[in-house]
């Protein structure tokens, strides 16, 4: 049996027992249902239905049951069964009853395709050791030491230079967390200067009101001539842009341009190279993939590095590489991880969204539409049948 965790809880509603018993009288009788977190996935058949609404199952002799068992199949949505088993009639023979029983919110996205190992495999593994997190004001200490590092070899950027994460409680920097826009302020005694010179900046005026005015006069007495606060934007495997730290510029003698802004935004750029670059792991092992769909896929995780990295990560980037094609670079996010018996590892992923890119999408969906093709060919082939 698999020890599974599932990271995106799949919405579900309950059935009403009796609803319940009508669909597997009728509807199971002769559909494949399975046993839930089974690895490799176990088939339960309904051998009989007795007259108090209780069933015979039958499934692997060698299924080891406890006193429940949970079974799933697929109509037009996904639906679980409970059962209480009453009495163990022999080796994977079961008497059961059906106590409770649920189906999924939404139906299944996509058909998904069994693959065979060798005309499919991953590969190519890129992950983050750390999670930098948006609602955070810590980071790992690794990525404080590049943060400190880089202060140290730019202290001549200003006459007072600070590199930090953002601080909670400071109205101007929870402004630029929230917004991602830098500050300029080009002239810290004119009270126009505190206005955004351009679009995608903070407009100071707009962050403190009527009290703009008094910060201005807070500047001045500290002796400030012009300032300059640069948000440092990290991209993570999804693309997903995270404000963290912040690159501040003071000036207590001249005036600074706005070359000094751009020139604050290229160190930041490649502040954040520095930090991917310290932040990435890379494991170009090759895993089987067990299903794919258009809009994920089931990797089967085997290597020891892998499966430790794994557990911690939202989601990694990978490639897909069909037979004989050029690989398909991929970001996916993880939805479940199973462990069986044996410790291997099960991830189940998500390409939905905007977190791949889409020239590698339309390849990966070229590679995909041939199998639906078929899917529905066949489809159609069993559907004469019941007709004839």
């Amino acid at each position: 049996m698999l020890t599974v965790k599932q990271r995106k809880e799949r919405q579900v509603e309950s059935i009403e027992l009796p609803e319940a018993i009508n669909l597997l009288k009728n509807q199971f009788g002769q559909r494949r249902i399975y046993v839930k977190n089974s690895e490799p996935r176990m088939e339960v058949q309904i051998n009989e239905i007795l007259e108090d609404n209780t069933f015979m199952l039958i499934t692997d002799p060698e299924f080891q049951s406890s006193s429940s068992l949970i079974v799933y199949g697929l109509l037009d949505k996904y639906i679980e069964f409970d059962f209480i088993v009453k009495e163990v009639r022999g080796p994977g023979y079961f008497h059961c009853e059906c106590v409770a029983a649920r189906k999924a919110v939404t139906g299944r996205r996509d058909v998904r395709f069994k693959m065979n190992p060798e005309d499919v495999v991953a590969t190519n593994f890129k992950f983050s050791k750390y999670t930098l997190e948006l609602t955070g004001f810590t980071i790992p200490t690794g990525i404080k030491v590049i943060l400190d590092q880089f202060h140290s070899s730019h202290t001549h950027l200003g006459d007072i230079v600070k590199i930090d994460v953002f601080s909670q409680g400071d109205e101007l920097l929870d402004v630029i967390k929230k917004t991602g826009n830098a500050v300029f302020v080009e002239d810290m005694a004119n009270l126009e200067s505190y206005r955004a010179p351009m679009p995608e900046m903070v407009d100071l005026h707009e962050v403190y009101g009527a009290d703009v005015k008094n910060y201005m006069k807070r500047n001045i007495e500290r002796g400030y001539k012009s300032m300059i606060i640069c948000p440092i934007i990290y991209l993570d495997e999804s693309e997903k842009s995270i404000p963290f730290a912040y690159i501040q510029v003071v000036s207590m003698k001249d005036k600074l341009g706005i070359d000094k802004l751009l020139e604050l935004k290229d160190h930041a750029f490649k502040l954040v190279d520095r930090i991917r670059d310290a932040n990435t792991v890379l494991l170009p092992v090759h895993q089987q993939i067990l299903d794919l769909s258009r809009g994920g896929a089931k990797i089967k995780i085997t290597d020891e590095n892998l499966k430790k990295s794994l557990i911690k990560a939202r989601g990694f980037i990978f490639d897909i590489v069909f037979k004989l094609q050029a690989p398909i670079t991929i970001y996916g996010e993880i939805k479940f991880t199973s462990v069986d018996d044996e410790g291997n590892m099960y991830v189940g992923v998500d390409f939905a969204g905007n977190s791949s890119r889409k020239d590698e999408m339309k390849r990966y969906y070229s590679m995909i539409r041939p199998m639906e093709l078929e899917y529905k060919k066949k489809l159609m082939k069993q559907m004469k049948h019941k007709h004839q």
